[in-house]
């Protein structure tokens, strides 16, 4: 018996080797993690008075517990593990947040899927790490209580009544020209709503103008560099640029007084060209076709289509007038050479011509 009561703080002593503290402890009425739970892990910049042993909740439900937390000297952050149920199913690119069951509940880890306009990407698996561009934690009571007090105290609350009593009398006899500026703001408003897009387009291509510029900096310092001899030139002669724009002022008002008295003879020129325009017109695609012959004559497109080397093919197609004879008339049928022509006959011999006569010195013809 004796024996007995010695070995038993023996056995006491040998199975409480392993207990870490009272954390270690299950509380009653924590999250059922199944038979076969999965491990990950979470990385924060700021865990608050998170402790192990705390909710892990999806959408309210408790689907697990943190079971450890950790300081990582790497980067400065705190690694809160965490142990889920096996069947709750969450994407990779899972968001973790630290908040609050109520005014001075208890601090749990809140998974939850990525927002709307990030798809999720697989599942989060055992072993898996939240980064801490994906984690963060929610307003404590503190915070909202110490802007409250900043506010109050020292926040510029007193003159609210200062500025409640000037506005009173700023609007005070002015309520038509106050509502017609409000009914102006709406239409504005509503203009710039139902062009939105055409302000999206114009910022667009604004920002990228200015991107455009900002990689050509350097060829448009140069540029204004450059215009600096030009403004100075321009500035010497500021008076004759007056001169000439003065000039110019005088020469257009004596040209708009010829107009003016010229008008009804411009009209009549006008009215009386009418006509040979008209024909202009009429004649249509055959006048340049005529001066286009008329310059290459007599060596014509259609003649130089004809040229074979060095030789000329000419076919000649000619009509005869009614009643026209032809001497003599050509028999088709007839195969027979012409009768040879008779030799010509020799001209007559004229006799020459006589010598003109010379007169001599002595008056004798010689």
């Amino acid at each position: 018996m004796r024996r007995q009561l010695l070995l038993l703080p023996l056995v006491l002593l040998t199975g409480c080797a392993g207990f870490g503290g009272v954390q270690d402890l299950p509380l009653p009425g924590g999250a059922d993690l199944g038979d076969h739970p999965y491990q990950v892990s979470a990385r924060f910049a700021d865990v608050l008075s998170l402790v192990p042993q705390s909710a892990v909740k999806v959408n309210g439900v408790a689907v697990g517990r943190v079971t450890g937390i950790e300081f990582s000297p790497d980067d400065w952050t705190a690694v809160v593990t965490l142990r889920l149920n096996g069947n709750v199913r969450l994407p990779a690119n899972s968001y973790a947040q630290l908040a609050q069951s109520g005014l001075l509940g208890e601090k749990y880890v809140r998974l939850s899927a990525p927002p709307a306009t990030e798809p999720a990407q697989g599942a989060l698996a055992d072993g898996a790490v939240i980064p801490d561009s994906r984690t963060g934690r929610s307003t404590e009571v503190e915070e909202v209580f110490g802007a409250l007090s900043m506010l109050l105290n020292g926040g510029g609350i007193d003159q609210l009544r200062s500025i409640n009593t000037e506005l009173g009398k700023a609007l005070t006899g002015n309520e038509a020209q106050i509502r017609s500026v409000l009914d102006r703001l709406n239409t504005f408003t509503g203009e710039l709503d139902a062009h939105r897009a055409e302000l999206t387009a114009a910022l667009d291509g604004i920002d990228r103008l200015a991107g455009t510029l900002a990689t050509r900096d350097q060829q448009i310092g140069t540029v204004l560099t450059g215009l600096s001899p030009g403004l100075t030139v321009l500035e010497q002669q500021r008076g004759d640029l007056l001169t000439l724009l003065r000039s110019l002022d005088t020469l257009s008002g004596v040209a708009v007084d010829t107009v003016n008295r010229s008008r009804d003879d411009l009209v009549a020129d006008l009215k009386a060209i009418a006509p040979t325009l008209q024909r202009l017109a009429d004649a249509g695609k055959a006048l340049p076709d005529s001066l286009q012959v008329l310059l290459t004559y007599p060596f014509t497109d259609e003649v130089l289509r004809g040229v074979k080397g060095d030789y000329l093919n000419v076919y000649l197609d000619l009509a005869a007038a009614p009643g026209t004879r032809i001497i003599p008339e050509l028999d088709p049928n007839d195969t027979a050479d012409p009768p040879p022509r008779p030799d010509p006959e020799p001209p007559a011999r004229r006799l020459p011509l006589p010598l003109p006569s010379v007169t001599g010195p002595s008056g004798k013809a010689r």
